[in-house]
């Protein structure tokens, strides 16, 4: 499962533009599943099992990640971008991106020495920054790159003995689980969705579930981890090494508190998602047709959402542990 993490983080893959991961994912579980790719790209799976569970279940796990898209170029032959998903733009500045693979290029803004005292003490505009190529002209960069170009930050993935720090951690955690489930769980037929657009809204989620008209879903996915230096206990969210975290609600869900409890009892390592904030499928996927129960399971992640993502790997662990948990004790009515 951690190979496969490794080789999925370093994978390039914003939203809507998630084939490679789709790619190595099909490699990863043809052989164990009924696959079939939809008209927005989301991979959705169906395992048979050796019994038909009590109630339809789906899993779902998000394979794009955060990114930029180029929108224009300056005169200069500078490259104007905008987000695609939510970056903070301290992360952004003075960072290696690549474009579309084949192009390395620097976030760039106005250097310090020419800030004025006041621009000093706080961030540049994110509107303010562009992606330096080193073209010298429009024509240069035009040759080079067109609009609609997709660039990630550029990073090393690194592994300790706990540890693992890189890009994309949300969702390839949540991938990597997923195609460890498929081919290694096989008690109970369940459906399985690889959705696209999540970073963006959601959007692949919302039509794979209506496709699949689910009774009961788990969404595998990575979660804000503030357990670090002068955030006081109490908004720490959830904690690196304390297992997976369990969501009793956020900005667009509020989460069915049988699954919630079933899963704090389960006697595998968890912790509650200590606070209401931010979201993810969930949102979309209960409110799919006559309605689904759904719980999010996301892995804790320090720096989520940047170059350097860092979690634990007891985490994964507990996630993957507890996914199949819930899936085993939905198939058979216990939830």
């Amino acid at each position: 499962m951690f190979s496969n993490l490794k080789s999925l983080c370093e994978l390039n893959a914003t939203s809507g533009d998630e084939k490679s991961v789709r790619d190595f994912i099909i490699e990863q579980i043809k052989d164990y599943c009924e696959i079939k790719t939809d008209n927005l790209g989301n991979l959705i799976c169906f395992k048979k099992g050796k019994k038909t569970p009590q109630k339809k279940i789906m899993l779902d796990a998000h394979m794009d990640e955060i990114g930029f898209i180029i929108k224009s170029i300056t005169p200069d032959g500078f490259l104007r971008f905008s987000n695609v998903g939510g970056i903070d733009t301290s992360v952004m500045i003075a960072r290696r991106v690549l474009i579309e693979n084949k192009v390395y290029g620097v976030v760039g803004f106005k250097p310090v020495h020419l800030a004025g005292a006041e621009e000093r003490k706080k961030l540049p505009n994110a509107e303010s920054l562009y992606i330096d190529i080193g073209a010298s002209s429009k024509q240069e960069a035009e040759s080079i790159v067109s609009l609609g170009d997709r660039a990630v930050i550029c990073s090393e993935y690194c592994e300790t003995d706990e540890k693992i720090i890189s890009k994309a951690l949300d969702d390839r955690i949540g991938c990597a689980i997923l195609i460890d489930i498929i081919r290694n769980f096989d008690e109970y037929d369940f459906y399985a969705v690889f959705s696209t657009r999540e970073e963006i809204g959601a959007g692949g989620a919302k039509t794979a579930t209506f496709s699949i008209n689910p009774d009961s879903a788990i969404v595998l996915e990575s979660t804000t981890a503030a357990d670090i230096a002068d955030v006081p206990k109490e908004k720490q969210v959830c904690v690196l090494g304390n297992g997976v975290a369990v969501s009793f609600m956020d900005r667009m869900t509020v989460y069915d508190r049988e699954y919630y409890e079933f899963a704090l009892n389960s006697g595998i390592k968890c912790q509650p998602k200590s606070a209401v904030a931010g979201g993810n499928n969930s949102g979309v996927v209960h409110l799919s047709r006559g309605g689904v129960k759904t719980i999010a399971l996301s892995v804790p992640c320090r720096y989520i959402h940047s170059a350097n993502s860092v979690a634990d790997k007891r985490d994964i662990l507990s996630a993957r542990q507890l996914a199949e948990f819930m899936l085993k004790g939905i198939a058979e009515g216990k939830v």
